[in-house]
Formats: C-alpha cells, structure tokens, sequence
C-alpha cells in the first residue's frame, strides 16, 4: 500500500499503560503480548485507511518490573544492578518488538505491505530543568528506611516515605526538549514505513559538554515526548490513546460531563481551572495537546484503543481543534 507524499496523512498515536497491560492479573510478558494484539488491529485500521503512523507508548509498568528483577539478583545472586536509562532502553526494545510483530501480521494479513520498524530513541532533556532539583517519579520497589538511607548515601538516590508503605526511590520528570534520533525517524515515515518511536517517554539524556549525550535517571512523561514528536514531523493528527473513551469535565463529580468536541481556548481554560483533570493522567494528556495545537497542529482525539476508528470517524471520543 502507497500514498503519493502529497496525499500522505501522518498521525502520531501515543498508547497507554493500559494499551500493554489491563490488569494485575494479566501481567506476564505473554499477557503483554496478546493486548498489544488487540491494540495493534485499532491502529492497523488507520493505515488501511490511509494514515502513515508513528506509535509512541508508556512503558512505566515494564520498567518497575525490570528494576525490580535487577533489585531482586543483586540482592540473592549478587548480580550488578542495572541502571534506570538502560531499563528505559530494554522496555523500548522488548515492547517494540511486541508492537512490531504484531502490527506486522495484522497487516499481513490484510494483504498491506508496509513495513514497521522500532527506533530505540533517545531525548534530551535540558541538565538545569527545574524537576532535577525536585525529584518526584516513584520508581522501584519498597523498602525499608535502613536500606533506602543506605541507597541515599552510597549511591545518591533521593528516597522518601511512601504513605507507610516503605520508602521508594523517587527521580526527576523533566521536560522533553529535542528527539535525538528524529532525522532516523522522519526517514523511515517519509519513506512509508510505521514506525515506533519514543517508547516510554523515550531515554533521557543530558548533553554534558560538546555535544556529548550521556543517560540519566529520569523519566520523561510519554505524552509529552509524543506531542514533542508530533511537532517536529507536523503530524496532521495527534491521537492519544488511554483508558476511556472521552474526556470529562468535573470528572467523577456528580456534574460530570463528556465532552465530544473542545477547542483549544476550551481546553486550555478547563486545564488552567485545576479542577476537570488529574495531574498524574488526564492534565499531561490536555496540555500536550495544547502543545501540539498552539504550534500549528490541526487536531487532536483522546480515546481508548478500542474506540480508535470510530474517534476517527467522528462517532466517538474527544476531539480538540485549534477554534
């Protein structure tokens, strides 16, 4: 399947947490494997459609389990600990595999030849950003003050108390500034290719002095990195895919109300009021729409995988236009 470069509509889809992983009974990597499945024939509609596609996905779940299997050897075998920047680079490659497969049979099976490449994707972040002085992304597992006040002062985590749970390690979550390999990426779309790209937020580095980039341990917000990805290839749609079917208004308030249709402005007043969106999952998703928006973006949906093609087709989910 081709489209002419002038007929070409390029999207870029960001998938939730909720896209690999429904609950906690169904966690297992073969778990993971059946729900991207299901997520990957959402988007496979869209490139039968016509729509050049680049995914970008969560991967906090993965991540955790990564640490807490590298927690767990170092603590019985002994084995070296790995750290979070290499986790983001492992839980990149592991769910684009899954993703890629996936998307590669389903299309297959629909006689659609279009390849579907995974980028293992750096971003930089800016070393002065104000969340570095402010760590406050729980990562990790429990433990106990003796040992997170050892991790402080050997190693230089930042722990705190977690709600009398344990202590936890906490990280920065600084702002995306630049996508490293974007060059790569606008490539492979160019040339027709699906591609998944900024996995997790994408890896955060630093660049520490003569163009030099280094890892660090932060985590970047997914959304955020996906909007920053969908300015940069002036994606003509920015789909959000998450755990509901619309956005709401007052949400879970006895006013609460879904909304079909929100322009810019709307938006950006309702996330300025700090009462309609969660600061740990709606809020992120609003303003990196706006983002998109106010730099010239055309549209944007927010809608759960399930719900895709019919959100494309006006039928359901939010949709949010510059006016």
């Amino acid at each position: 399947m081709t489209t002419s470069q002038e007929n070409k509509k390029v999207a870029v889809v960001a998938i939730g947490g909720n896209s690999l992983i429904k609950d906690k009974q169904h966690q297992s990597v073969e778990d993971q494997y059946l729900a991207a499945q299901e997520t990957t024939f959402h988007i496979a509609d869209m490139i039968e459609a016509g729509w050049d596609v680049a995914i970008g996905h969560g991967n906090g779940p993965q991540v955790g389990f990564i640490l807490r299997r590298s927690e767990i050897a170092h603590k019985v075998e002994g084995m070296h600990e790995v750290p979070l920047d290499v986790c983001g680079a492992d839980s990149q490659g592991a769910i684009g595999y899954s993703l890629q497969q996936n998307l590669q049979n389903e299309l297959y099976q629909r006689g659609i030849h279009k390849p579907v490449a995974t980028v293992i994707t750096q971003v930089l972040v800016d070393r002065d950003d104000p969340a570095f002085s402010n760590p406050t992304k729980p990562i990790g597992g429990f433990m106990d003050e003796i040992e997170a006040k050892k991790r402080r002062d050997e190693m230089g985590w930042t722990v705190v108390e977690d709600a009398g749970r344990g202590w936890r390690r906490v990280v920065p979550s600084p702002l995306p500034k630049e996508v490293v390999e974007l060059e790569t990426v606008q490539t492979l779309i160019d040339a027709g290719e699906v591609v998944i790209t900024v996995g997790g937020g994408g890896i955060p580095v630093v660049d520490i002095g003569n163009g030099v980039y280094r890892g660090t341990a932060a985590v970047i917000d997914k959304d955020y990195a996906s909007s920053l990805l969908a300015r940069n290839i002036k994606a003509d749609l920015f789909l959000i895919s998450t755990a509901v079917e619309k956005v709401a208004i007052n949400f879970g308030k006895p006013n609460q109300q879904w909304i079909d249709r929100m322009t810019l402005a709307e938006a950006k007043q309702y996330l300025a009021e700090g009462i309609h969106f969660a600061k740990g999952s709606m809020a992120p998703k609003i303003q990196a729409i706006i983002w998109f928006l106010e730099a010239g973006g055309k549209q944007a949906i927010i809608t759960n995988h399930e719900n895709i093609w019919r959100a494309l087709k006006g039928e359901t989910g939010t949709l949010i236009v510059r006016e």
